[in-house]
């Protein structure tokens, strides 16, 4: 496959991956499309289990949800020899090519996961107007993963194409459960994918509304995050004839969904805290013995966020105490704050000038949210190599995580690009690859 082709095919991937979300820990038929088309590339393959580490996960959905999306990923095609690797919620894959010559290790991470969101079905959004909207009902890529997943099986054909004129090794990690901050640090985890590794590259499409041509190479602004889930357990009782017997579990949901907002901001920088869950009760007279709250604690540094989570955690536990009802805390996701190595920006920038596609490079771009690609930015910087985090410039029309949301896919060849840009100025060995 030459480069325009390359380029062109990325559009038919994108949309192929559109029809077909899948949530995080979920990506069976998603992790052995992209395996498949990388194991005939002759890519070295490490496959669920075999890439991340079991205990590391956070967020794993339920065993009879997960038995499900395995029953159908055996019907729809997955192998059962793919499926005794991935079973149990051990989705992504680890790709690895040692081009034997002396050079540098490059690591790139492409994020696979979709979103529990129903994609509208107005005649303007483009997906749905030509026909490659989502085709799992509450299932959708929201964020632009699809994007980065063809991208990165992009840039591995370019890897193999170009094989006798690289140097050095690349690691592709497609990594499961981005969304919720549970899947990167199970990654980065096993086995030591990034500990030598010399760059590590990632990005996003979109995020900031920009011009297709524009990227940044880099961002600065992501917090520090945890997610957890949590269940007050109490005792029912009939509201009219003997309310003094129930514990009232609603009451104590209620009450820590109030005062975790009193939690006081903190001067050393931005912190936040959102319940965005809440369900109890089981009728108008019943005293409601359950409650149940999913929220979210952030931080712009790791002890802005550590402080931010203890005080939640310390509210939660005495809302349980005050209404004498049992509490559980589940922690089920979470992300690191980090900064860009300036030596990896510097090479995006150089790498970059002069590229047709490429119109402008912005050296950073201010964010907000979490992004657990920290985890591997900072595991890759403690063993002496470089990271950064790149944005991918597309209009929006409507923002991430919107039933609307989509990006001009003209994005995708100038992110692909950037990538092989990268890939040239670190590996070229025999002149430049042409």
């Amino acid at each position: 496959m030459n480069d325009e082709s390359l380029t062109t095919t990325l559009k038919k991937w994108r949309r192929t991956l559109h029809q077909h979300p899948e949530l995080g820990f979920l990506e069976y038929r998603t992790t052995f499309t992209i395996g498949k088309e990388l194991e005939a590339l002759g890519f070295t393959l490490h496959i669920g289990q075999q890439a991340l580490r079991s205990e590391s996960r956070k967020g794993v959905p339920p065993t009879q949800e997960l038995e499900k999306h395995e029953a159908e990923a055996l019907e729809w095609g997955v192998e059962p020899t793919w499926m005794e690797l991935m079973k149990g919620g051990h989705t992504g894959i680890v790709a690895t090519w040692d081009t034997g010559k002396p050079g540098k290790h490059s690591a790139f991470r492409f994020d696979i996961d979709a979103l529990p969101i129903q994609e509208t079905h107005d005649s303007a959004h483009i997906p749905f107007k030509e026909g490659f909207h989502s085709k799992v009902d509450g299932a959708m890529h929201a964020c632009g993963h699809d994007g980065h997943t063809a991208i990165g099986i992009a840039l591995a054909h370019f890897i193999r194409e170009h094989r006798e004129s690289l140097s050095g090794a690349f690691t592709l990690l497609f990594q499961p459960a981005e969304e919720g901050g549970r899947g990167a640090k199970a990654m980065t985890d096993k086995k030591g994918w990034l500990q030598h590794v010399d760059e590590f590259y990632t990005g996003h499409i979109g995020i900031h509304s920009l011009p297709v041509g524009t990227i940044a190479a880099s961002v600065e602004g992501f917090l520090a995050s945890s997610k957890l889930n949590v269940t007050y357990k109490g005792r029912s009782a009939h509201a009219g004839m003997n309310p003094e017997e129930g514990k009232n579990a609603l009451l104590a949901a209620a009450t820590a969904s109030t005062q975790l907002y009193t939690i006081p901001r903190h001067s050393a920088g931005a912190s936040r805290i959102n319940v965005g869950k809440l369900q109890a009760g089981a009728g108008r007279n019943v005293i409601a013995d359950r409650g149940y709250l999913e929220l979210e604690t952030r931080g712009e540094t790791a002890a802005i966020q550590d402080f931010v989570h203890t005080e939640a955690t310390r509210i939660i536990k005495s809302v349980g105490d005050l209404y004498d009802v049992s509490t559980e805390i589940e922690e089920v996701g979470e992300t690191s704050s980090f900064e860009c190595s300036q030596e990896a920006v510097d090479a995006v920038q150089a790498r970059c000038i002069g590229s047709a596609a490429i119109q402008e490079i912005l050296p950073v771009a201010g964010v907000s949210g979490s992004e657990d690609a920290s985890f591997m930015v900072n595991e890759v910087q403690q063993h002496g190599g470089v990271a950064t985090y790149m944005l991918f410039g597309t209009p929006l029309a409507f923002g991430h995580h919107h039933p609307s949301f989509d990006f001009d896919e003209e994005v995708l060849p100038v992110a692909l690009e950037t990538y092989i840009n990268i890939v040239k100025g670190g590996h070229t060995c025999a002149g430049l690859v042409k």
